[in-house]
């Protein structure tokens, strides 16, 4: 597989989670450092997307509207508190990307829901 970047979009399968986990194929974002783990780590540290307003959290989520960079249909939302470390047999990268700002405030919301901020 060809190494993620911080920012990129990928499709997620997690199918087979519990309740009140992220439970199909859906978008996500990398959030890890590009030069964190070398290319034999199986994991990608990943935020899920969501169409759902209802999941959206206000302070731990971002909006994302469509651009032609990120490849969204709709407007969305980068749920940052869900962040997950994920298996890259899981994940399949796309072409597309959120801004280095967008990534940013994810990488904020994150130290934020785990207690850093």
């Amino acid at each position: 597989m060809t190494a993620l970047q911080a920012g990129q979009i990928v499709l997620a399968n997690w199918r087979d989670a519990l309740p009140k986990e992220p439970n199909k194929l859906r978008p996500a974002i990398v959030v890890e450092d590009d030069a964190l783990f070398g290319a034999a780590y199986p994991n990608v540290i990943l935020v899920p997307l969501s169409g759902q307003l209802v999941a959206a959290l206000e302070g731990l989520s971002l909006l994302i509207d469509p651009t032609p960079e990120n490849g969204c249909s709709d407007r969305c939302y980068a749920l940052s508190y869900s962040v997950a470390a994920t298996s890259m047999a899981r994940v399949r990268a796309t072409p597309s990307y959120i801004l280095p700002e967008q990534l940013a405030e994810i990488r904020r919301q994150i130290a934020i829901a785990i207690g850093l901020d």
